[in-house]
């Protein structure tokens, strides 16, 4: 593998990462809005949670391929 192709691919591990934190982000900000409703969608919040648990192992994945020094 050339220094190209592993610039590359840190490239595109840290742009995913960037994307991947900013959907966490907003599937926090829906989460807490729909928290904040009289009347909700009992299913929605669950599925919404479990979808931020999911982004958030893939956050962290990435971070570790990305920094493999770092403790787990």
């Amino acid at each position: 593998m050339t220094h190209a192709d592993v610039f590359e691919s840190t490239t595109s591990l840290s742009n995913r990462l960037s994307m991947l934190r900013a959907e966490h982000q907003e599937l926090d900000d829906h989460i807490a809005r729909l928290s904040r409703m009289p009347q909700r969608d009992e299913l929605m919040v669950p599925r919404l949670k479990k979808r931020k648990l999911i982004l958030h192992d893939r956050i962290a994945l990435i971070e570790r391929m990305l920094n493999p020094d770092l403790p787990a």
